[in-house]
C-alpha cells in the first residue's frame, strides 16, 4: 500500500534515495559465528494463535475481533446485484470452511446489511448480530471438528461507506461517476461481504457481480465470459490463488479495459475510469516492472496481473491481489511498490498486523531496487543524505510491533532505510537468498517477523539479534556500527 500526498512527500524524499549500481559486497561478519534463536514475540502478539471454537476473533493483539475462531475458510462464491441508482446491494455469498473444533455456533463478519436467510448445509440455520460486525450463525446440530460445510447467507441493503477515503475505514466507495469501488487496510471485506476477516485465513475467491447494462466490474484474478439479461449484465471473476479477505475487491464504473497476455502466460486486464485515462502510459510499464520484480524476488507469484485506474483522490492506493487499485496521484514508484505487494504481502501475508514491515518495508525498498537498476542511484550515498536529515521523531517509530494504530507510518521511510542497512549488513549475496526465498518458502501462506528474522540469520550465518533490535524491535537511533555497517561505514 502507498500513502496519499500528505505521507508520500516524507516517504518519496526517502524513495529518490535511491541509488545507482552499487558493486557487489560483503557484510562485516557478525561479532559471533553463527546464527542465535530469534527472541519471542513480546506479549502484544502472542495472542496470535486462532480463536477457539465461536470465538468473535481470530487472536491478533491489534484487533481482536476481527476474525472469527473454530474454522478455516477455504472458499468464498460471492454473488452481488448493484443498482448505482439506488446504491442497493443484494448478495448471496456461499462460504465453504472446514471446522477446527466442534462448532454450536460460529461466526462470519458482515457489516451492515438485512439478513434475508442463513442456510449451513442447505439447512436453515439461526442468524443474530452483535457488535458492530459480527454475524452469529447457530447450525441446526453441531459441526463436527474436521468437517467441511457450506454456509450461505443471503442478505441486502446499502454497503456501509467510507467519506474521506482513508485507512481503517469502511471499504465501500462511491466514485465520481456513480459507481463504486472498495479498498481498505486492514479492514474492507465486510463492507460487501461475510467473511472471516482476517490475512490469516486466506481463501480462494469467485465472484459473479450483476449491474445495469453501461456498467461494467472489474475484480480479482482471472476474467470470464460475461452474460446479459434483461437490461443486466453479469460479470464473473476467480481468483484460484488462496487471497486474504482486505486484498479481495469489486469495482463497478464505466471502465475501459486493456487485455493482454505477458509472454510467460500471465493474462493481464487494466481498468481505466472515466477521467482516469490518462494514467495508461504508467500502466504500460507494468510488463517491464514485473519482469524487474522477477528477477529480485523470484518468479510471479499470482496468476493474474493489471491495475485498477480509479479517477479518485483518496488517500491511498492499495495492493488489491492481481490487480492494484490507484489513486489518481499514483505514479510509476507506486506502481512498483503496489506490484512488489504481489509477492511481499498478498503471496506472503502477515501473521498478524504487527508484522506489517513484511509488507511495506520490503515494498518500499522495492523502489529503492527500481531507482538503483533503472535511474542509476546512488543508495549508499542517499542513504547517508537521508540518515544525515533525521530527527529523534524519525527514529522513535518501532517497524516491529508498532502498537495499533501505528502500522501505516515508519514502514514506508524507517523502514526502506532499514532494508538497506540490512542488505549492507549481509552483503547482497546474502540479502538476494533472503529477497527470493522467503517469498518462495512461505508461498500463498502467512509469515511473522520473528520468522523472518530467524530466516536472514540463517541465510548470512550471521548473528543479528542486536541488528534487529536496533533497526526494527527499538525506537531509537541505531548506533553507529548498525546504522553503517559494510559499503556504509565512513
Amino acid at each position: 500500500m502507498s500513502l496519499a500526498r500528505r505521507v508520500v512527500p516524507i516517504r518519496l524524499a526517502c524513495l529518490t534515495l535511491a541509488a545507482a549500481t552499487v558493486a557487489a559486497c560483503s557484510g562485516k561478519p557478525g561479532t559471533q559465528p553463527g546464527p542465535t534463536s530469534t527472541p519471542a514475540p513480546p506479549s502484544s502478539t502472542r495472542a496470535a494463535t486462532e480463536g477457539g471454537a465461536g470465538a468473535d476473533g481470530a487472536g491478533d493483539a491489534y484487533y481482536p475481533t476481527d476474525g472469527n475462531g473454530g474454522y478455516d475458510a477455504l472458499d468464498y462464491q460471492v454473488s452481488i446485484s448493484y443498482d448505482p441508482a439506488t446504491k442497493k446491494l443484494d448478495g448471496d455469498t456461499v462460504v465453504t470452511a472446514k471446522a477446527s473444533a466442534d462448532l454450536k455456533t460460529f461466526n462470519l463478519d458482515l457489516h451492515g446489511f438485512e439478513i434475508a436467510s442463513v442456510e449451513v448445509d442447505g439447512k436453515p440455520a439461526t442468524p443474530a448480530r452483535v457488535g458492530e460486525h459480527e454475524l452469529v450463525i447457530t447450525p441446526q446440530a453441531t459441526i463436527p471438528n474436521g468437517q467441511t460445510f457450506k454456509t450461505r447467507v443471503r442478505y441486502s441493503g446499502v454497503p456501509e461507506r467510507s467519506e474521506n477515503g482513508t485507512l481503517g475505514t469502511n471499504g465501500w466507495q462511491i466514485s465520481k461517476s456513480g459507481g463504486a469501488f472498495v479498498a481498505g487496510e486492514p479492514h474492507s471485506a465486510t463492507s460487501w461481504f461475510p467473511s472471516n476477516d482476517t490475512p490469516r485465513d486466506k481463501a480462494t475467491f469467485r465472484l459473479a457481480a450483476r449491474v445495469p447494462d453501461g456498467w461494467s466490474v472489474i475484480s480479482n484474478g482471472i476474467e470470464e465470459p460475461s452474460t446479459s439479461d434483461g437490461g443486466w449484465t453479469t460479470y464473473n471473476w476467480v481468483e484460484t490463488t488462496r487471497i486474504a479477505t482486505y486484498l479481495t475487491t469489486v469495482g463497478i464504473d464505466k471502465w475501459t479495459f486493456e487485455r493482454f497476455t505477458l509472454p510467460n502466460g500471465i493474462p493481464v486486464v487494466n481498468a481505466y475510469a472515466p477521467g482516469a485515462e490518462g494514467k495508461k502510459q504508467v500502466e504500460s510499464r507494468l510488463p517491464e516492472i514485473l519482469d524487474f520484480l522477477s528477477s529480485k524476488f523470484g518468479p510471479y507469484p499470482q496468476k493474474a496481473a493489471g491495475g485498477i485506474w480509479i479517477n479518485e483522490s483518496i488517500g491511498f492506493s492499495l495492493e488489491t491481489q492481481t490487480r492494484p487499485i490507484y489513486a489518481t496521484w499514483a505514479e510509476l514508484t507506486v506502481v512498483v511498490h503496489e506490484n512488489a505487494h504481489q509477492w511481499y504481502g498478498d503471496s506472503v501475508s502477515v501473521a498478524n498486523w504487527a508484522d506489517i514491515c513484511l509488507n511495506e518495508c520490503f515494498a518500499s525498498y522495492a523502489q529503492w531496487l527500481w531507482d538503483e537498476a533503472k535511474e542509476r542511484k546512488d543508495l549508499d550515498a542517499n542513504y547517508r543524505t537521508q540518515v544525515a536529515r533525521t530527527t529523534d521523531r524519525f527514529w522513535n517509530r518501532k517497524l516491529y510491533d508498532m502498537g495499533a494504530g501505528k502500522e501505516f507510518g515508519a514502514v514506508y521511510d524507517k523502514g526502506a532505510l532499514a532494508m538497506h542497512a540490512l542488505r549492507r549488513q549481509i552483503g547482497d549475496d546474502a540479502f538476494d537468498k533472503v529477497l527470493k526465498g522467503w517469498s518462495e518458502k512461505h508461498k500463498d501462506g502467512n509469515a511473522s517477523w520473528p520468522e523472518f528474522e530467524q530466516f536472514v540469520q540463517d541465510q548470512s550465518g550471521q548473528n543479528l539479534r542486536a541488528f534487529f533490535d536496533a533497526w526494527f524491535r527499538g525506537d531509537q537511533k541505531p548506533a553507529d556500527e548498525f546504522l553503517y555497517p559494510g559499503n556504509l561505514r565512513r
